[in-house]
């Protein structure tokens, strides 16, 4: 007898329905599977066959085939246990499904041998992918339950084993619906390790990583041994702005994929902090891979990625932040096609001026030749420097700041002016239709040319002071919109409608001094 069972594939971050189809014949017996699938799938034949003789059904000893269509689209993971097992007993009779659940309901799921349901990545895409597809009922194991509540009009069935499920299919004994918690929100209070009131000084890259926040923009550390760069870059996050509902599905969604999210709590509620080891290879730092998966880059989406020791990442592995720094997508290409991955994050890199670390510094000699320094900035080309919007030296901490027992400002209260800047861009962006309409625009790092146009007007005396910088420091024209972007933000904390000079001026500080090689 042939049974048809839904099911959903997800390539990339987008999810595609997938029929299941079982057919229960004649001959010798035997199970098999087709329709494009993977190791992961093709073993499920083998934890279906265990799950269904465990949870006290029978497995028809007859010759199955199963077929995932459509068969040109590629199959990957466990997540169809639970649909290959109720098509299995769907075929036999052993199971009758209902009108609904043959059209509208959908089954995901890895089984167990003993029948029980693990948990399966890629639950929230999958959800969401379901709504505007009219499927009205989702058939998930129960500890995914709360990650697929974050998505509204759609009835959640949260099954904790196979038994269970017959029995409901059965009428014998009915799983009630998943009630979606009230508070699936942002937490309110959210816990930093690190915090800007217990770093003594500089206030020049305190400053600089609130500029940052605000705007969200890239910033490179550069400074000696143990001057504070890797410990300025983990308190970053405390000054963060808390991530929009809208923030939240985004990443979440991504670690869904990644199959990082806790079950406990399936929520990503705070803005993601990556800092991927300088051995990192490019497919780990990009994403990719036979299946392509999202990489370190789109793991920041909507937060941060550190890169400490910057120049000791091969160069291949930072060229290829050029066009993810610059559009905030990347696009993993290979034979079978194409998938593009957001990766909108801000870049915090830090290094050492030469290999020894003290060319900066006044109280250290240096011992690096010129030929070992200039090998070693070469490692960082121009085009990637251009694309960092803040260039900021973090000199040695005198004994006198060290040694002081005053609590520098708290990270709560730079935030409170961060988010108060945000605000600022929110609603500046929301006011240009346009920009909603085909691009969503959150902060001023994200402003296209025609954006710049509209909301960085300059007056006579900014336009002089740029004028002469351009000139003097050989600004390429990305760097011209960098230093208008920047201004922007300079601006909004400062709640200033209109640029300065004062603004265009400081702007101008945090470029790069002199060339690097």
């Amino acid at each position: 007898m042939l049974a048809k069972v839904n099911s959903m594939a997800v390539v990339g971050l987008e999810s595609y329905p997938v029929e299941v189809e079982v057919d229960i014949g004649q001959g010798l017996p035997a199970l098999n599977i087709v329709g494009l699938p993977d190791k992961a799938v093709e073993e499920s034949k083998e934890r279906v066959r265990s799950a269904i003789k465990n949870s006290g059904a029978l497995f028809p000893m007859s010759r199955i085939t199963i077929n995932l269509a459509p068969a040109d689209l590629k199959k990957e993971g466990p997540a169809y246990d639970l649909a290959i097992a109720v098509g299995v007993l769907a075929g036999d009779k052993q199971i009758k499904l209902s009108e609904e659940d043959l059209i509208s309901s959908i089954f995901i799921g890895e089984l167990a041998l003993n029948g029980s349901l693990r948990h399966t990545k890629g639950i929230l895409p999958i959800v969401m992918s379901c709504v505007p597809r009219g499927i009205k009922k989702i058939f998930i194991p129960e500890v995914n339950a709360r990650e697929a509540s974050l998505i509204e009009n759609i009835e959640i069935i949260p099954i904790k084993n196979l038994r269970d499920l017959i029995l409901h299919l059965k009428n014998e004994k009915l799983i009630n619906s998943y009630i979606r918690p009230k508070n699936l929100s942002q937490a309110s209070n959210l816990e930093f390790e690190y915090d800007f009131a217990y770093i003594k000084g500089q206030e020049q890259a305190k400053r600089a990583l609130e500029i940052a926040a605000a705007g969200a923009h890239n910033i490179l550390l550069s400074g000696p041994p143990g001057s504070g760069k890797t410990m300025l870059a983990k308190s970053f996050p405390s000054i963060l702005p808390s991530l929009t509902k809208d923030e939240i599905l985004e990443a979440t969604k991504i670690y869904s994929i990644a199959g990082n999210l806790p079950s406990d709590n399936p929520l990503v509620c705070q803005r993601p902090f990556r800092s991927p080891h300088h051995t990192a290879s490019h497919i780990a730092l990009v994403g990719g891979g036979a299946w392509p998966s999202p990489g370190e880059i789109s793991l920041a989406h909507r937060g941060v990625l550190f890169l400490d020791e910057f120049p000791e990442f091969p160069r291949s592995v930072l060229e290829s932040l050029r066009q993810p720094l610059e559009d905030g997508i990347v696009t993993v290409s290979r034979a079978q096609g194409s998938l593009t991955f957001p990766a909108k994050f801000i870049l915090i890199a830090s290094q050492n001026p030469c290999p020894c670390g003290y060319l900066s510094d006044p109280v250290k000699q240096c011992i690096c030749t010129p030929s070992q320094v200039l090998r070693y900035q070469k490692k960082i080309s121009g085009p990637l420097l251009d694309r960092i919007d803040l260039h900021i030296e973090v000199p040695r901490i005198k004994y006198e700041k060290l040694a002081k027992e005053d609590v520098a400002e708290k990270s709560e209260l730079v935030r409170q002016r961060v988010n108060s800047a945000r605000n600022i861009q929110r609603k500046r962006f929301r006011l240009d239709v346009d920009n909603i309409r085909k691009k969503s625009i959150y902060t001023n790092a994200e402003m296209r040319p025609q954006d710049i146009k509209k909301f960085c007007q300059l007056d006579e005396a900014s336009k002089d002071i740029l004028k002469q910088a351009v000139n003097q420091l050989n600004l390429s024209a990305r760097a011209y919109h960098r230093v208008l972007k920047l201004a922007r933000t300079i601006a909004d904390l400062e709640k200033s409608e209109n640029i300065l000079s004062s603004h265009i001026a400081e702007a101008l500080q945090y470029r790069p001094k002199e060339k690097r090689y």
